[in-house]
């Protein structure tokens, strides 16, 4: 039988990376640049494990998903959170409040594009609340 975290690392594009260790995240997920900071455009491989999430936070020069496996979420404050599954693709706008992360049942891997980093780093903000998250379905 071959286990979810097989599925996951025979199903994937680009590598999972290492486990990144924040305060920004609730749970375990794995990091793996793509590109780095020095050429404008860092993407980063960013895998979820199950019920994993960030904080709020945003981007001053706004962000892009691009959803390749997995079911998560993705939500602006103010407004529902979105369902995400592989294909799918967000442009968040510059300096938009969000959250974005995996389905309490589901690894979630996206690529992460910093859009315009020159206008500075994300502004990490409070931690999604258990009891937000788990309104979710």
């Amino acid at each position: 039988m071959i286990t979810v975290n097989e599925k996951l690392e025979n199903s994937v594009i680009f590598p999972i990376g290492e486990v990144f260790v924040s305060e920004n995240f609730i749970g375990t997920v794995h990091l793996h640049m793509l590109t780095g900071f020095d050429n404008g455009v860092p993407i980063g491989n960013v895998t979820f494990e199950p019920g994993c999430r960030n904080s709020w936070h945003s981007h001053p020069g706004g962000q892009i998903l691009l959803v390749t496996g997995g079911r998560g979420w993705y939500q602006e404050w103010g407004q529902d959170a979105k369902e995400l599954h592989a294909g799918d693709v967000v442009s968040i706008p510059k300096n938009a409040k969000h959250w974005h992360g995996a389905a309490r049942d589901s690894w979630f891997v996206h690529l992460a594009v910093e859009a315009n980093a020159s206008a500075g780093p994300a502004q990490w903000l409070e931690p999604v609340s258990d009891e937000e998250y788990n309104k979710l379905p």
